[in-house]
């Protein structure tokens, strides 16, 4: 081939699918839209996902739960490291990746080495937040009154704009390991480390349906995450034209609980704690009589 038509060759794009129930299909609606790096080139093509996957992705967040939800704490931790530990293995995708989207090659590689050691920290606390978090209640009367922490069940998180894969680990991590499942719609203007972590999960332990990932229009698909009414949670990270008050009102419907972590700085320390888990689990108080 001469050099004149090698120049002239248009390349090929690569299709970032999206992820649902442990396998990687395209949106049903058949579109996507192009993402551009700074000079206005294609880098990728992105499915902008519909309201029929996220209810797909429901069903199989749903399906997922009784199993994952009744796996002992030791596992969903050893599962956690496990996902830091593949996506150190592939390290280097990701800060490319970063960078393509605009990232600053140093903040890319912190960026990533942020979100592994983040996986590492939540995987720690698995079979800890439980002494944390629960009690034995003094209660006046010939009983023992236990109070501990059980998972909410399907949580939807829309992940922050503004951080293409710690933002997104950080919101996932600490839903999965107290016990939920959960779908995570990605950074719309930086979402191929989203998918790309999509991959990382697929070929780690985790079961299918415990982490579903879409990629689309927070606009398009929020009222969804809000209004449905099998999703018992959900997180949400911006609040751009009034969002987090719609989904308040929505969420209502099924008396959903609504998580803000609008305006974190995911770099941040302070975003690194136990109250994460915290704030998708339900409080099971338990009474028990003492015999004679």
């Amino acid at each position: 081939m001469s050099a004149k038509a090698s120049d002239s060759r248009l390349p090929v794009a690569k299709t970032y699918k999206i992820y649902i129930g442990g396998k990687f299909p395209r949106t049903e609606s058949g579109r996507y839209y192009a993402l551009r790096d700074g000079d206005g080139d294609v880098i990728a093509n992105v499915c902008q996902g519909s309201r029929k996957d996220f209810r797909e992705a429901v069903v199989a967040a749903r399906a997922a739960f009784g199993g994952w939800s009744s796996a002992s704490a030791y596992l969903r931790g050893q599962i956690l490291y496990r996902i830091g530990e593949m996506l150190e293995g592939r390290r280097a995708q990701f800060v490319t990746e970063l960078t393509q989207q605009g990232v600053k090659a140093k903040k890319a590689e912190a960026e990533v080495d942020a979100s592994i050691d983040r996986l590492v920290y939540f995987a720690g606390w698995a079979d800890k937040y439980q002494q944390v978090f629960s009690a034995v209640n003094p209660v006046s009367s010939s009983h023992f009154n236990f109070s501990v922490l059980e998972p909410t069940g399907v949580v939807g998180i829309l992940a922050p704009q503004g951080s293409g894969l710690l933002g997104l680990v950080s919101n996932i991590a600490p839903a999965i390991v107290g016990g939920n499942t959960c779908i995570a719609l990605a950074s719309e203007t930086r979402p191929l480390c989203a998918i790309s972590f999509a991959e990382v999960l697929e070929s780690s332990d985790v079961p299918a349906g415990v982490v579903n990932i879409l990629t689309g229009s927070s606009a398009e698909l929020a009222e969804h995450f809000a209004s449905h009414m099998d999703v018992n949670a959900i997180v949400y990270c911006d609040d751009a034209d009034g969002e987090g008050t719609q989904i308040q009102e929505l969420a209502a419907g099924n008396i959903k609980r609504v998580i803000a972590r609008v305006g974190l700085n995911w770099k941040d320390d302070s975003n690194e704690n136990p109250y994460l888990i915290a704030d998708t689990q339900e409080t099971k108080t338990t009474w028990h009589p003492i015999g004679r």
